[in-house]
Formats: structure tokens, sequence, C-alpha cells
């Protein structure tokens, strides 16, 4: 079989159980700024909060109301959390209004002791 076409990492869950794990981490690191979790977790959920905090600067950034409320709202149906949006959009997203991509960064922080798991630190630039 070829690697062709596979985008992401399943992480062993069903897909609407792999897109609440993601939602989940995204909002705790919005909310905490940075989290601790195993490495392909970080890497997957990279890829879902750097979406979020393109479409939150969208909505910073709109020229009319109306554009801003649509990407606030699809942030919204991102996310799933009212304070998460809010502060994303408010106080992280301006944050970054001269930044090309690489809100996040993740940083290998050892091993979990149960099962020698690669850990690591996600957090917000």
């Amino acid at each position: 079989m070829s690697r062709h076409r596979n985008d992401h990492r399943k992480l062993g869950r069903k897909s609407e159980h792999l897109q609440a794990l993601l939602r989940n981490m995204v909002v705790s690191l919005i909310e905490h700024g940075r989290i601790k979790t195993t490495i392909p977790k970080a890497k997957e959920a990279r890829r879902y909060a750097e979406k979020c905090i393109t479409l939150a600067k969208k909505a910073v950034s709109a020229t009319e109301p109306s554009q801003a409320l649509h990407y606030r709202r699809l942030t919204m149906s991102a996310l799933h959390n009212k304070d998460a949006v809010k502060r994303l959009v408010e106080v992280i997203a301006p944050t970054y209004k001269d930044r090309q991509g690489g809100y996040t960064r993740i940083l290998r922080a050892g091993f979990r002791l149960g099962d020698h798991s690669p850990i690591a630190l996600f957090e917000l630039v």
C-alpha cells in the first residue's frame, strides 16, 4: 500500500471521537496557552489549531461586520465553545495579525512513565 492520499493520523479512534479529541485539545490550548500531550496527538491538533486561528484572524481583519460575524461563526462551528471563540478572536488572533502561519510550537518533554509514550508540550508561540 502506498502513502498517497493518506492525509492524517487516526490515533486509534473512530472519526467522531478523533474530532472531539482534537476540538477539546484546541479549546484547552486556547484557554491555557500550553498543554501536555503525546507527540502524535500534538502534531494532529496543530493542524486543527492553525486553521482555527486563521479563521479568527479573518474575523478580526474583516472589513464588514457581516464578514466578521461569518468568520466568527465558522470558528464557532470548529470549536463548539463560546468562551474559547471569544478569547481566540479578541485576545489571541490580534497578536498574530502579521504572522503567516506557525502559531503553535511542539516541544518534546520526555516520556510518560506508564507506557513510555513520547510526551510533548504543545503551546501557542
